[in-house]
């Protein structure tokens, strides 16, 4: 037994090589949900938006018959959370320090396991984040997203673009994600290198860790980070 699905040309990246076209027969049971089947071929639900059998709405738990069609189309953009909340896997540690760099809450450690990240996820009601789609295929999972992209910018984008936070930049360590607060240059100046204390006067502390930020040398670079965040989504919205 099988069933015809037409997968939207966004979600053909996960399906394989053979059934990336605009009509596919997959091989059905009768009595599996047409949420099994979608992520049987592939495609993780967390990336599926409006399904229809026979030209009509279904959710992903509906059965769907022999001669119906289903079309699925991919999550809608911006995608609705309750709060733009973070936590990225260990291959995207780039990504983890821009999304901070624009005020995002992005939780991030170069050492958890799939167990510890959905834990934390769920735990803290964060989207993870990740290239893995086994990971986003776990039930457990309550809030997941595949990231696009090979490069760093093309994967920051991609994320602005799906969630359209509000930013809030300069307010976060790139390094812990605690917060930052301004700070006068006599707090931090025992902690600073002689030529930092000659050329800069306005710092910020990181709250959480202690860590130090001034507009350094590769403020430029950064800034570039900010400004290209701040015009994406003033044009996307």
């Amino acid at each position: 037994m099988e069933v015809s699905v037409r997968f939207a040309p966004e979600l053909w990246i996960f399906l394989a090589p053979r059934n990336r076209r605009p009509e596919v027969r997959l091989p059905y049971d009768g009595t599996s949900s047409l949420g099994h089947v979608i992520e049987s071929a592939g495609v993780p639900l967390t990336e599926a938006g409006d399904l229809t059998a026979g030209g009509r709405p279904v959710v992903p738990a509906y059965r769907p018959g022999p001669d119906e069609v289903v079309e699925v189309r991919p999550v809608r953009r911006p995608q609705t959370v309750a709060d733009c909340r973070f936590v990225l896997d260990v291959h995207l540690g780039t990504l983890a320090r821009r999304l901070r760099l624009v005020g995002l809450d992005t939780a991030y450690h170069n050492d958890m396991d799939d167990d510890a990240l959905i834990e934390q996820a769920n735990a803290e009601d964060r989207v993870l984040l990740t290239q893995d789609r086994g990971i986003l295929r776990r039930r457990s999972l309550r809030l997941g997203a595949y990231v696009r992209g090979a490069r760093p910018d093309d994967q920051f984008l991609d994320v602005l673009d799906r969630f359209r936070p509000p930013l809030a930049p300069w307010t976060r360590c790139t390094a812990c994600n605690g917060r930052l607060a301004q700070v006068g240059k006599a707090e931090v100046e025992n902690s600073l290198e002689p030529g930092t204390r000659r050329s800069y006067d306005e710092f910020a502390r990181c709250l959480a860790c202690g860590r130090v930020y001034w507009h350094g040398a590769h403020g430029g670079n950064l800034s570039a980070v900010v400004d290209r965040a701040i015009s994406f989504i003033s044009l996307a919205t």
